[in-house]
């Protein structure tokens, strides 16, 4: 299922970002991330990031598949998560919503502080 998950929430790119936003026409990164997993039929994913990543299993990032889930952190926890689409060049590819005033979109992660789930 978590390829179905990945194939839906790519039919999302392009729709506004939104504080709070779980869809189905805007969202915010964890609910991009809940929207697609309870679409694709995993209905006990959490609704924050935080609570995502800690309901997940860890994932090494070289055993990470696209459809994993790639949690990133600072010195105050899990603060944004994207949907991790492969290695390209040696950086990794995602699907994610990134912020106000953007839009649903593939991108490479700004930083490596980030852990598969």
């Amino acid at each position: 299922m978590v390829g179905r998950s990945r194939t839906i929430a790519l039919k999302q790119v392009g729709d506004p970002y939104r504080y709070g936003a779980a869809g189905p026409a805007a969202f915010d990164c964890s609910g991009l991330v809940f929207f697609a997993t309870h679409a694709a039929g995993f209905k006990r994913v959490p609704r924050s990031s935080g609570a995502q990543a800690g309901f997940m299993r860890p994932i090494a990032k070289s055993r990470m598949r696209a459809g994993d889930f790639m949690y990133f952190y600072g010195s105050g926890g899990v603060y944004h998560v994207g949907i991790f689409l492969g290695w390209s060049h040696g950086a990794a590819r995602m699907l994610h919503a990134p912020g106000t005033g953007k839009r649903v979109t593939i991108a490479r992660p700004w930083t490596t502080r980030w852990f598969g789930r």
